[in-house]
């Protein structure tokens, strides 16, 4: 449930920059929770198991989701331009 939020709200940080389907949002932001978690936890040291309620999992998940989102953007919008570009 807190990926799926967490999707949502990085969403709509991106505001026009985020033009899939709701599939993704939910995907992408279970991901980015996931891997916000793992790298607060094992890159930076932050202990993550403040629980459901506690802001600081908040914002990791949502900024993970944010990082995973803009990857996800840069790949399709590099695909979608190389296919431009050839034609």
């Amino acid at each position: 449930m807190l990926g799926l939020i967490a999707g949502v709200i990085a969403k709509s940080l991106l505001g026009g920059r985020a033009k899939h389907g709701v599939i993704v949002t939910i995907l992408i932001g279970v991901a980015g929770a996931l891997l916000g978690g793992w790298a607060a936890s094992n890159v930076f040291g932050i202990a993550v198991t403040g629980g459901f309620f506690d802001l600081s999992t908040w914002i990791i998940a949502i900024l993970g989701s944010v990082v995973l989102l803009l990857i996800y953007h840069m790949m399709n919008g590099g695909a979608r331009s190389f296919r431009r570009a050839r034609r």
